[in-house]
Order: structure tokens, then sequence, then C-alpha cells
């Protein structure tokens, strides 16, 4: 008797045809199965990236990379201040994203340094609600920096790329010293100037007759007799305080009045309001 192995038996067996290779059939318009199935799509899908994370998922990574458990570390603060350093000089220049979402720590950070700064009776906002910009894509796609129609923005962003600086070298060495005429230039001039046409704007769109493109002030035919806010700028010092008007790439110095050292920028701003307005419609009856 011979037994035969089931393995052997099949080892013996021919080999199964292969499949013959897929051609797709021409289409009939008598022959509804001659349809061939439908094609794979022949774009890819384009490589995910970090900087295409929602806002909050991005800002969630970012504060990720501070110290998280300080009563556990050393040099927290050491840290805490290279990471902002980093962020400041390196991390924001990547994409508009990460500009956005590291201004936002950077903002929120220093804002109680700079705070403490301004001198009385000086006042400050850099973040006033009624001068927040769009925030559509469409609408600041172009634009290299976020659009902001508080100037005193612009100093706040200088204080802290001035003092993310000096913490840092601070901390390399003991025999670094602060400037402190870098801080004073910034809050002597810079500071109350940029926050006086922050309120000239405040007083000029209330009283009709200052429009700032950003919010919309004013329509189109309206906007044509009135005064950009882009062309004005203050001109500052301790004794006196003054507007300059640019138009056709020449400036021209309009109001120009006196004021003491302990005088508000409120009372100061307010005064420079109505004696523009006097002046605006001195023109407007001119030209009419």
């Amino acid at each position: 008797m011979v037994i035969i192995d089931e393995k052997m038996a099949a080892a013996h067996r021919p080999l199964p045809q292969p499949p013959p290779p897929y051609r797709p059939a021409r289409r009939s318009t008598y022959d509804a199965d001659s349809v061939p199935p439908p094609p794979f799509a022949s774009y890819s899908r384009p490589a995910p990236k970090l900087s295409a994370l929602p806002p909050h998922l991005l800002l969630h990574i970012l504060y990720q990379t501070f110290p998280q458990r300080p009563e556990f570390e050393s040099g927290t603060v050491v840290r805490q201040r290279r990471t902002l350093y980093w962020l400041s000089m390196e991390l924001r220049r990547v994409s508009r994203s990460f500009y956005i979402a590291c201004m936002h720590i950077l903002r929120s950070s220093y804002l109680p340094a700079y705070s403490e700064l301004v001198k009385y009776p000086y006042t400050s906002d850099p973040f006033p609600l009624a001068a927040t910009p769009p925030t559509d894509a469409s609408s600041l796609t172009n634009d290299p920096v976020l659009p902001s129609l508080q100037r005193e923005t612009a100093v706040l962003d200088l204080f802290i790329a001035l003092k993310v600086r000096e913490d840092v070298w601070a901390d390399d060495s003991e025999l670094h010293l602060e400037r402190d005429e870098s801080f004073r230039d910034l809050f002597d001039l810079l500071q109350p100037r940029a926050r006086t046409e922050d309120l000239l704007r405040v007083y000029g769109e209330r009283s009709g007759f200052i429009s700032s493109k950003l919010n919309g002030t004013g329509g189109k035919n309206s906007r044509k007799a009135m005064l950009d806010f882009a062309s004005l700028a203050v001109s500052f010092n301790s004794r006196r305080v003054g507007i300059i008007v640019t138009a056709q790439g020449r400036k021209r110095t309009v109001v120009d009045t006196a004021r003491s050292r302990d005088e508000s920028l409120e009372a100061a701003a307010q005064r420079l309001t109505m004696s523009l307005g006097d002046w605006w419609r001195g023109a407007e009856r001119l030209v009419s």
C-alpha cells in the first residue's frame, strides 16, 4: 500500500494561471456593462503643515515649549526668558500663523512690565476693543504685518524686542548693565506720542472729520471729504504738541499748541482735535 501525502500531492499540482492584465474596456453606447470602473484620483493631497493647524492648537503647542513643572526644575526663569527670546527672534518669522501665535504670547507676557514703565500722568491702551482689525484670512493674506489702528501697539512691540534681548544678555553675564537710555526714549517720547495719536483718532472719528480705513469709518463719498488718519502725525515734546499733515509727499504743521508737563494726554488730544477741526472746516470752505 502506498500512502500519498496531501502536501506531496499538492506540490505536483500545476500552479493557477495569473489573472489577465487590466485593460480598460472601450465605452459602448449599447453595452452598459462595458463601462470601466472609475479611475483613482490623479492628484495627491498636500503634505500637512504645522502652520496650518487651528490657532488654538498651535498656541497650545507653543505653550508646551515653556517649562511645565517649575517647582521641580532648576533655572526655570532663565529657560522662560530664552524661550521668549526664541519666539521673538526666530519662530515668529516662519509664517503668518506663527507670527500671530508668538505675538499673542509675547504681548501678554510683557504687557505688565510695559504698563509699569508708563510715566504719570500718561495713560496707555495698546489693545482697545474698538480698534480690532478684521480677522478673516482673505482680507489679511497680502499684508506683511498684522494691521492695527492702534499706533501704541507698535511701541509695545519695540519694547518687547528690546526687553527680550536685555533679559537674555543679563542672564548670560552678570557684568551686563541694562541700557536705561533705550527705555527712556520709548517712554519719554514714543509712547506718549503714539497714545496722543490714538486719542486724536478716537476724538476725530466722534467729531466726524477723521476716517480710518481698517474699520471702514464713513462711506466712499464721505471719506473723500474727511481727513485720512494715515496722513496725520503728532509732534510731541515736554513743552509743545502739534499735528502734522502729509499731503502729496509734503509734511505741513497745521496745529501747534503749548502744553505743561503735568497735562494729561487726553486733555492735549481734545485740544488738538478742536483745533484740527477748525482748520479742516476752514480748508473745506476755501475749496468750496
